[in-house]
């Protein structure tokens, strides 16, 4: 191969564990590997994008990626670093989510060409549907010994936490059908490499040991570290939940915004991640961002590239005009371009007041938008003297006390925004 998987990883800071012989394996010729992705929502989070990375780089060194829908693991639940089992899904649930997970994968993963490394879509759920429970304890159960699972760190833990629950059989014996994915598509794809997060190490292993006695042959695992912030919150996680991929979950300006907001620190270990510039671009990159930290270069670069790559040139086009009506100079007009659900993203928590559309006609005079309608500012006397005094701003634009509040102000047919000053932001929201 021309190009070196492995060195390309580990310069990335994407290697926890990797099988002796891995490398000369994948140095050989064209492989097939895999990562298992979990079907539980119908998009993928920013805590999927780090196998789906790797999935990447595998097939731009040639090699042929599967991305493995986890159907009937997804039905099970896996108690690596879990406390509790997930819920388990129905059939049509699962089919929808793999629909709309692969139709994210895409973007990465390129399923549509005529090159032999095309990546492939697959759902364990297709060949355990139809395995009997006395099939797959006599094939697949006997090869493996208790003793061998119980020693695995993922079910070691939860024996010996404090969770009065326990572990379920059904979840003790997901390494089991884990496992058996691996030997599935070994036998039935030449896959000989399974990839995921170092938690994961347990469950790979267990597969490579069933090529190994059931198989006769040999399999490998590679794992990457997972990912953390440097200030011990939860990476992926913000106030409201996961960051999805969807934008319809995750908007994309609330996407950018989250890692334009990354430290120093994890930018600087985020941008090998989660982009495809090249070693040299990013020494150079950070060079410039250790000169002149306060310019935010590493995030502005890291935030750009990963809102083009899942979302679209224009969706980051549109979040940096979002972002600079914030904090930066900006329009009525680019205001007014603001779709409802960006709109309410980047004034969250502003305070808001709401009012009815009839009293926008003929219109609402400044004062009562200002202070006896709203609240806004704490008097009618108040109000009059941020207005003398040039302050006050609607959609952006200054205003003066004979100005009139009309329905061609409102945004999306819903809002207008008030602004005293440079900071203080007041929603009015027309119903």
């Amino acid at each position: 191969m021309e190009k070196n998987f492995v060195q390309e990883l580990q310069w990335r800071g994407m290697v926890h564990d990797i099988m002796p012989g891995a490398e000369k394996h994948l140095m050989e010729e064209m492989q097939a590997a895999y990562v298992g992705i979990d079907p539980t929502a119908d998009s993928l989070h920013i805590g999927h994008l780090v196998s789906v990375m790797m999935l990447r780089h595998f097939q731009l060194a040639g090699h042929k990626p599967f991305a493995l829908v986890g159907g009937a693991t997804g039905m099970i639940g896996d108690p690596s670093g879990k406390s509790a089992e997930r819920n388990l899904l129905d059939e049509a649930t699962l089919r929808h989510n793999e629909e709309a997970l692969k139709a994210q994968l895409a973007r990465f993963l390129d399923f549509e060409s005529d090159r032999p490394n095309a990546a492939v879509l697959v759902n364990n759920y297709d060949w355990m549907k139809n395995f009997s429970f006395l099939d797959f304890i006599r094939d697949v159960g006997k090869h493996i010994t208790v003793n061998y699972m119980m020693a695995k760190d993922s079910v070691k833990k939860r024996l010996s936490s404090d969770a009065k629950e326990g572990m379920s059989f059904t979840e003790f014996t997901y390494q089991l059908v884990q496992g058996y994915d691996f030997l599935y598509l070994y036998q039935n794809h030449n896959c000989t490499l399974q990839m995921g997060g170092s938690d994961q190490w347990g469950n790979i292993t267990t597969g490579t040991e069933l090529i190994r006695r059931i198989g006769g042959g040999k399999g490998f695992a590679l794992t990457c570290p997972l990912i953390t912030k440097a200030d011990g919150t939860k990476f992926g996680k913000t106030e409201g939940g996961n960051v999805w991929l969807d934008a319809k979950r995750t908007s994309p300006y609330r996407f950018y915004q989250y890692w334009l907001n990354t430290s120093d620190e994890d930018a600087e270990k985020y941008i090998k991640i989660f982009t495809f510039l090249n070693q040299e671009e990013i020494g150079e990159l950070v060079e410039q961002h250790q000169q002149e930290p306060h310019l935010r270069g590493l995030q502005k670069k890291l935030a750009e590239e990963i809102t083009t790559m899942v979302h679209s040139k224009e969706d980051l086009e549109n979040a940096i005009k979002a972002s600079n009506i914030l904090f930066g100079k900006s329009t009525s007009e680019d205001l007014k371009a603001l779709d409802e659900n960006t709109f309410l993203d980047v004034f969250d928590g502003v305070p808001q007041a709401q009012i009815s559309k009839g009293e926008l006609n003929p219109g609402l005079d400044m004062i009562g938008a200002l202070a006896a309608k709203t609240g806004f500012l704490g008097s009618n006397g108040e109000a009059r003297r941020e207005l003398k005094q040039n302050s006050i701003s609607v959609n952006k634009q200054k205003v003066k006390e004979d100005y009139l509040i009309s329905e061609t102000d409102l945004i999306n047919n819903k809002f207008v925004l008030l602004q005293r000053g440079k900071k203080n932001y007041f929603v009015l929201v027309v119903a």
